[in-house]
Parts: structure tokens; C-alpha cells; sequence
């Protein structure tokens, strides 16, 4: 008897570790992973297509994560999407004002992401300013549409 309870015991706290790492991963996943770093330099970019973009997706540089997608509304003067992004301040801080943000998706199918370069302007984004050239997503069913119609002339 004391054997069974024993390895009863074991495969609960088993089955309890296996459950908390699910719980953690998909914290990380989401955005909403605790101990994260703070991030308060507020930039905002427009874009044509978001095609897909989603609040909390990551904003990278050269591969790295550097912040998130705070919020995502429609732009009512130009009519676009106008995505707001929290970026690391020491990174935000070294924008330069001809800095391009791009809408990439990891892999064919994958997530969508914003993708940061910096350009090589002295001047320097300031919290709260707007990077200019943006280049929107790429939407798949239009590549497909441009290839059928250019096959049948």
C-alpha cells in the first residue's frame, strides 16, 4: 500500500510539472510573460495593410526582440493603420529619424511581426514620434491575384 500512494504521489507532481510548464509557455507565447523588461519609449508608424498584425506581436531589430505592439486603430486623417509600439528606451533612444519599420511574417504562414532598421540620420526619434517609411504587409491572395491576371494577358 505505502508503495502505490507513493507512486501515486509521483505521477501527480509529474503530471502538475508538465501542466505548469504548458502555463508557462504559453505565457511566453502570448506577450503577457511575466518579469519582462520595462518598456516606455512609445514610437508609431502607418501602414497601408497590416494584413494580419496583432496587439502584442513583437517589434525586432536585426533579429532581436525590442518591444511589443501596444495598440493597433485606424489612422482617421490619412485612413490607415496606425500601430502604436513600446520599445525598449535604450534602443528607442538610438532611432534615427529615417528608421524604417516593416510588417514580416516568421516563415510562409506564420506569425506577423514588425521588423525595425535603422537608418543613418544625425536626428533622433524623440518617445512619442512617428517613424515614416513603413513598408505594409504582404498579403498573399493579392501576390496570387497579380500572378493569375499578368498569366492571362
Amino acid at each position: 500500500m505505502k508503495r502505490s500512494k507513493w507512486l501515486e504521489a509521483g505521477v501527480g507532481a509529474f503530471v502538475l510539472a508538465g501542466f505548469l510548464g504548458l502555463v508557462f509557455l504559453g505565457l511566453q507565447v502570448s506577450g503577457f510573460a511575466p518579469g519582462q523588461a520595462e518598456q516606455n519609449f512609445t514610437v508609431y508608424a502607418n501602414f497601408s495593410n497590416i494584413g494580419g498584425l496583432k496587439e502584442r506581436s513583437r517589434v525586432t531589430m536585426a533579429g532581436v526582440t525590442v518591444g511589443r505592439i501596444t495598440n493597433i486603430e485606424l489612422d482617421p486623417k490619412w485612413l490607415e493603420g496606425r500601430v502604436t509600439m513600446e520599445i525598449d528606451s535604450d534602443v528607442g533612444e538610438k532611432l534615427s529619424e529615417d528608421s524604417t519599420a516593416s510588417i514580416l511574417t516568421a516563415g510562409l504562414l506564420g506569425e506577423k511581426y514588425i521588423g525595425l532598421s535603422t537608418g543613418g540620420a544625425p536626428e533622433m526619434i524623440k518617445d512619442g514620434g512617428t517613424i515614416r517609411d513603413t513598408q505594409s504587409a504582404l498579403v498573399l491572395e493579392e501576390l496570387i491575384q497579380q500572378f493569375v491576371s499578368n498569366m492571362s494577358k
